[in-house]
């Protein structure tokens, strides 16, 4: 068994990828810029380091001792730039890996339009896609034999362009799409890429060669949509028109679909090509019983119903086993505020665990009444629930329309909304300490829509969003500072007030 390291374990593939490398006996340390979401992910027998590709001075003691590395990241959910971030890790990572003597290196890329069968439709090639081949090339120009594995659309839970095409069928019931929908391409299971990225370590021809890797079918992008109705057992009317360019696309499925931004528009780009898999050489060497397109859509499914799985492209996706369903976004939208208290951390965090019941919820008091008063209309608990105790919190605890999922005592409250909506909700409370008198509070509001009436009710209430979620951030951190105040004033009967100072 070799001795393996895998650089962006914290990512969608990493994460399901690390855990079959240990059940198949080999020794793994798993890597990501932080730390804390590794040990999260609770996995036994998988060492931990936190490193970064952008900075080379982190790779050295990471690499040590090891045989095979498979590298993982990229920068494309950082934004613009990101190709150049790219080619700096990858030569910083190429060059580590030859100082500590790695033996080999697996990268997985994507599909390119010069593979065979493969073309451009219109306006050119994908950034997205050549930034991809790119960092092949330089990982390649390296002394470390690199094997890459090139794939398309790949069908699972967190996949991004999966999540695009359930978003839409689930949003939309009459789609006026582009004419990139026609485009074809051979998506490939979660399940299929993992057990080729495992393989290929084994076969000692695959070191140097470039493979593509696609499903036991060819489909359309209209296709892709159309069984994924069918699995979801409705219907669904795509009319293409000829005057949506993918970039226009880009920013229409900005509105429709939960996926975010920076992670979609460089995943849309490439859909006005023909990306066909010429997988004939990995088949040769690992041959496998490759699902169809309909087998891994229901996998997904099911996975998504139940929460099982861990990997997650970002902190706005499904966080708990039974919040998933057919209808709600496997991402959310998004609205955050934060704020720095004068206090320390564990004042702060006396302040947020006391929020709700006969506190209430500081900020618009009259609209969170009026809230309650709504859903006990339509059947919810309204606010009448209160707290089960006055100072304390513990998973499972009631609290209002509320219910306390998650309790990490001076870092994380987090609180999964019971109150009738069209989507699933999640409101967090993260705290960060910044020296012994300084702490960090921010608020982070999740929406994951289901169905159009998910959508309107989201952009209905984005003009509030701020006011409140803003304003109660300012409360909590003002009655955190306005208690130490207090504190200070009878430690010291002479105090009569205090400074703001950083």
């Amino acid at each position: 068994m070799a001795s393996i390291l895998v650089l962006g374990a914290s990512g969608y593939i990493g994460t399901h990828l690390v855990p079959r490398l240990v059940a198949a006996g080999h020794r793994v340390r798993a890597v990501s810029r932080h730390r804390e979401v590794l040990e999260a992910r609770g996995w036994r027998s998988v060492e931990i380091v936190e490193a970064d590709a952008l900075d080379e001075t982190t790779l050295g003691a990471a690499l040590r001792d090891i045989e095979v590395a498979y590298y993982l990241v990229h920068s494309m959910a950082s934004g613009a730039g990101y190709a150049e971030r790219d080619r700096r890790a990858a030569r910083n990572f190429r060059e580590a890996a030859a100082r500590a003597g790695v033996r080999r290196i697996v990268f997985l890329g994507g599909l390119q339009p010069d593979s065979p069968g493969s073309q451009v439709t219109d306006e050119g090639a994908s950034e997205h896609l050549a930034s991809r081949a790119e960092t092949g090339d330089v990982l390649r120009e390296g002394s470390v034999p690199v094997t890459e594995l090139r794939a398309g659309i790949i069908v699972g839970p967190g996949s991004a362009a999966f999540e695009v095409i359930r978003d839409l069928v689930n949003h939309l019931r009459v789609m006026v799409a582009p004419r990139w929908v026609r485009s074809r391409t051979d998506p490939i299971a979660l399940d299929d890429l993992l057990t080729y990225l495992e393989r290929v370590i084994e076969i000692e021809e695959t070191a140097g060669g470039i493979y593509d890797v696609g499903g036991a079918e060819t489909l359309s992008y209209h296709e892709l949509m159309k069984q994924y109705a069918e699995a979801m057992g409705r219907r669904i009317f795509v009319i293409p028109v000829p005057v949506l360019t993918p970039r226009l696309s880009s920013y229409w499925l900005d509105f429709v679909t939960a996926v975010p931004r920076s992670v979609a528009r460089p995943l849309i780009e490439g859909l006005k090509l023909h990306l066909l898999a010429d997988d004939r050489a990995i088949r040769e060497l690992v041959p496998i019983l490759l699902q169809t397109y309909r087998d891994a859509v229901d996998a997904a499914i099911a996975a998504e119903r139940e929460a099982n799985f861990d990997g997650r492209w970002a902190e706005a996706a499904l966080p708990y086993p039974g919040f998933g369903d057919e209808e709600s976004s496997f991402f959310s939208k998004e609205e955050q505020a934060s704020g720095v208290a004068l206090v320390p951390v564990d004042m702060l965090w006396s302040e947020v665990r006391r929020i709700g019941g006969e506190n209430g919820w500081y900020a618009y008091p009259w609209l969170w009444k009026l809230r309650g008063v709504l859903d006990r209309l339509i059947g919810g608990p309204g606010m009448r629930r209160r707290r089960r105790d006055a100072d304390d919190l513990r998973v499972g605890d009631a609290l209002d329309f509320w219910r306390v999922v998650r309790v990490e005592p001076e870092r994380r409250l987090t609180l999964l909304a019971e109150m009738k909506l069209p989507g699933r909700a999640v409101l967090e409370f993260q705290l960060e300490p910044l020296g012994d008198r300084r702490a960090r509070l921010t608020t982070v509001a999740r929406f994951h829509p289901a169905g159009t009436v998910g959508l309107m009710y989201w952009y209905s209430l984005i003009p509030i969003h701020p006011r409140i979620f803003g304003g109660m951030t300012q409360i909590l951190i003002g009655r955190a500072e306005a208690r130490l105040r207090l504190l200070g004033a009878a430690a010291d009967p002479t105090r009569t007030g205090s400074s703001r100072a950083d």
